[in-house]
């Protein structure tokens, strides 16, 4: 497996892991009748600030995820792997660990430089793949 498909899948893991403790908290704080109910309204109570910024860092990577796996897919599938895709691949997935207590406990402006540093990744890996 190339190093920019290990990081992919690596990056899926950081997905599922981040889901952990925003639904245990969301449960806690929403109530599981709530949570495993249709939401057909809004809930009773808003989520806490930590609660919040874990659900938002979780949608930002379901975000980012997406064009870095149209990256990964057209880097791998058009055989231009190399060094620089691999390092851009690790750079990405480092910025989304950072990224979740970035987020989590309100690093500004460093949850913004992280974030960027995360799409400028991906932004070059889809470069290279063009060249």
């Amino acid at each position: 497996m190339t190093a920019e498909l290990t990081a992919l899948c690596l990056a899926g893991l950081l997905q599922a892991l981040t889901f952990l403790p925003f639904s245990v908290l969301a449960n806690m704080e929403l109530g599981a009748n709530y949570t495993t109910g249709p939401r057909d309204r809004a809930p009773d109570q808003p989520l806490s600030t930590l609660t919040g910024r874990l659900q938002r860092a979780l949608n930002n990577h379901f975000e980012g995820l997406i064009l870095f796996t149209l990256a990964v897919t057209v880097v791998t599938l058009g055989g231009q792997s190399s060094w620089f895709t691999a390092t851009m691949a690790w750079i990405y997935l480092a910025a989304r660990i950072l990224y979740i207590p970035a987020y989590a406990l309100g690093w500004t402006p460093w949850r913004s430089v992280i974030w960027m540093a995360g799409f400028t990744a991906t932004v070059a890996l889809l470069l290279a793949a063009l060249v």
